[in-house]
């Protein structure tokens, strides 16, 4: 009989106890192989986020926000700038592609960008699309390969966008696009906290009527340009020409077309009045890349942002966030190395005769030492592998909400770097926890193991 059938025969003779020790290894492990695959999306997100664009500029605020809507589509614009601003940057001589971006609107909660097709060139290269041909005209659009696959859209569809971030219902969290457009003078009134027969009883305070009556004009008059403004949308028509291939990024939740759309959608025909949301900006060098921030953070209307260090600051914060979820990791794994130590001890003291039975038969220290370490390496191996399995299967069915939610790729196919570490962590760990117990009955006297 060779040991592998030894040890599984073992293994099978304490099943409970042998099935929960696996449990405890798999789920274990299956959180840290989810972790590290969240940390790698992240780390590979911010590193291809924003492609070769350095610097960003836009209208001043946070600069944070301003990157992460600019390349991640998370939040909302913090305003805009003038066109003239595209002019300039593109007589800079050390700016090699200079991109303006509007934005603002969605389609199904997903945001309508407008941006210039050379973009995915001078980003992604030479690719092909899914489908279709990339968009020229006015209204043409193509989608992300993420948007087309959940709302099931072809070349050749069409649709209507709405003004802001649009969820269920049709309901905007926009401030300025008038979810209650029907609401009646008497909600006005309760939304100001003023019983609707208050005002009609005493009419000795006429100062206070004009003040309601005004605000109620205020009101009607914002909810007739927000009305107005829905119009603006339902009237303007877009249609898919075109589907991208997955690029890996916050770009595949998107919907993508001309830079005039926002003009076209809301009757802007002077240039003087034509605003972008943000302008992307390669710079040819790094000397190039500080002229260009220099220069225009000295603008009262624009600030220029490094990317690059937008990004860092944000996956600092990620990093901190992601140190606590491993303090509690290491925590089960501690809790996963006991339940292995207190199985195999039970194994010793249940099997302290088989043992002196192997010795007194003529097998060798070395082959009791090779049995008993063997049935630790066992469970832990096996509560290894379907705890790698475990953890790729889960990222695999969340990747599409994550991508969703964050814009955060998260590849369940990929082996992460730290996934080897874990491997032999794990394996060093189960070794250690079984040397304990089996060099408590390797040390002992054969005939020992049998008194009592």
């Amino acid at each position: 009989m060779n040991v592998f059938h030894i040890l599984w025969r073992n293994v099978m003779h304490r099943k409970v106890l042998s099935l929960l020790t696996i449990l405890s290894i798999t789920l274990t492990t299956g959180l840290l192989v989810i972790l590290l695959q969240a940390s790698d999306g992240v780390e590979q997100s911010a590193e291809k986020g924003y492609g070769p664009f350095e610097l960003t500029v836009g209208a001043k605020g946070s600069q944070t926000q301003l990157v992460l809507n600019t390349y991640y589509r998370v939040g909302s614009p913090i305003g805009n700038i003038p066109l003239q601003v595209l002019q300039d940057l593109k007589q800079e001589p050390e700016a090699a592609h200079v991109y303006a971006m509007t934005a603002g609107d969605a389609y199904n909660r997903y945001p309508i960008v407008g941006i210039e097709p050379d973009y995915f060139l001078t980003r992604y290269g030479d690719q092909r699309l899914q489908a279709g041909n990339m968009y020229a005209r006015t209204g043409e659009t193509i989608v992300g390969a993420h948007v087309a696959k959940m709302l099931d859209l072809k070349v050749g569809d069409t649709f209507h966008g709405s003004h802001g971030l649009v969820h269920e219902g049709g309901k905007s969290f926009d401030t300025n696009s008038g979810t209650n457009v029907n609401s009646t003078t008497k909600d006005q009134e309760q939304e100001q906290g003023i019983h609707p027969d208050e005002h009609h009883e005493d009419n000795t305070h006429v100062e206070e009527s004009s003040d309601l009556s005004e605000t109620h004009l205020d009101q009607a008059t914002a909810n007739r340009n927000a009305q107005e403004h829905h119009d603006d949308h339902e009237h303007f028509e877009y249609k898919i020409v075109g589907i991208l291939p997955s690029l890996g990024t916050a770009d595949d939740r998107a919907v993508f077309t001309t830079v005039d759309y926002a003009w076209h959608v809301h009757g802007i025909t002077h240039d003087e009045d034509k605003t972008i949301t943000a302008i992307l900006v390669q710079p040819k060098s790094l000397l190039g890349t500080q002229f260009i921030k220099n220069k225009y953070d000295k603008r009262v209307d624009v600030q220029a942002a490094y990317t690059s260090k937008s990004v860092a600051d944000v996956v600092n914060v990620v990093d901190q966030g992601t140190e606590l979820v491993s303090f509690v990791s290491m925590i089960c794994v501690v809790l996963a190395a006991i339940s292995l130590l207190l199985s195999l001890t039970s194994v010793v003291t249940e099997r302290k005769k088989d043992v002196g039975l192997m010795r007194l038969v003529g097998k060798s220290r070395r082959y009791v030492w090779s049995v008993l370490i063997g049935e630790g390496m066992l469970l832990t191996c096996v509560g290894l592998v379907f705890g790698l399995l475990l953890g790729h299967l889960v990222t695999y069915l969340c990747a599409s909400s994550i991508l969703e939610w964050t814009g955060v790729h998260v590849n369940a196919a990929r082996i992460v770097s730290g996934e080897g570490w874990l491997l032999l962590g794990t394996l060093l760990i189960g070794f250690i926890a079984s040397i304990g117990p089996a060099w408590k009955v390797y040390r002992v006297d054969p005939l020992q193991l049998f008194k009592n």
